[in-house]
């Protein structure tokens, strides 16, 4: 994997957790939403590195050329997911989107649950960053090598 590689796995991961972060914030920000569902963001791995993918790919490559098989990682953010999970029913006959029985639908996020996954995110959004300002000092350090 060259410098060019990781950065690009670094810059992946920036965007995905991003996005995924946005998400948790929104749903943190939403708690008290009537009628609001959860959204649960969806990332995939770049490469199907599952051990069919893997021994598939080195059928194909390794075994026709005699070398392993180059993997560049990285992963996508490939949408959102609802969460389909019914809220809690509250009796409150004044408010604008009661239905005629007078009762709301609260919204099915658990606060504590959007925070733990947003303090997973941003751990993962900053081991990314790490990744990319490493690689920045090794190709610094390479450059000061060939002077």
């Amino acid at each position: 994997m060259g410098l060019l590689d990781a950065i690009n796995v670094g810059s992946s991961g920036l965007f995905a957790h991003g996005k995924r972060l946005e998400i948790h914030a929104r749903n943190i920000a939403n708690t008290d939403t009537p009628n609001y569902q959860r959204k649960i963001p969806v990332l995939m791995a770049t490469e199907d590195i599952s051990f069919h993918g893997v021994l598939t790919n080195m059928k194909d490559n390794v075994f026709a050329s005699g070398t392993l098989p180059h993997k560049t990682g990285g992963v996508n953010f490939t949408g959102i997911i609802v969460d389909s999970t019914p809220g809690d029913l509250v009796y409150s006959p004044g408010h604008p989107d009661a239905d005629r029985n007078g009762y709301i639908r609260r919204s099915n996020v658990n606060p504590m649950i959007d925070i733990a996954d947003a303090t997973m995110t941003s751990r993962a959004y900053e081991a990314s960053l790490a990744l990319v300002g490493v690689t920045k000092a090794m190709a610094q350090r390479a450059a000061e090598i060939g002077k």
